[in-house]
């Protein structure tokens, strides 16, 4: 059996924690440095490049912006029409405030 009644802590020893970090929270101001995306920048690209997925890409979306991509390229012409239509909705969207931040959790700038 251990002998818990002599133990004494090491004094030296650094705190057992982690100073606090930034993490993003949504709908956050920016953190100093940190280029603000534009939502009327994201609702054109939305609109016009959105089968591609390009706002996700600059929304910072890179896993779902890789997925409208290779739906639109890989399905011979089907997915196309349906990333089209999801582009156009994602840029209504964007336009109209329903979303308003990046993939950081960052307010887009008007």
């Amino acid at each position: 059996m251990a002998d818990y009644h002599n133990y004494s802590p090491d004094t030296n020893q650094q705190p057992m924690y982690n100073p606090p970090q930034y993490q993003p929270q949504p709908g956050m101001a920016p953190p100093p440095g940190y280029p603000q995306k534009s939502r009327v920048a994201a609702g054109i690209l939305a609109i016009l490049l959105g089968h591609f997925g390009i706002h996700s890409f600059y929304l910072g979306n890179t896993s779902r912006g890789l997925m409208q991509l290779l739906i639109s390229l890989l399905t011979c012409g089907v997915g196309w029409i349906i990333m089209s239509i999801w582009g156009i909705l994602d840029g209504i969207k964007l336009l109209d405030g329903r979303i308003n931040i990046d993939a950081n959790g960052v307010f887009l700038k008007d």
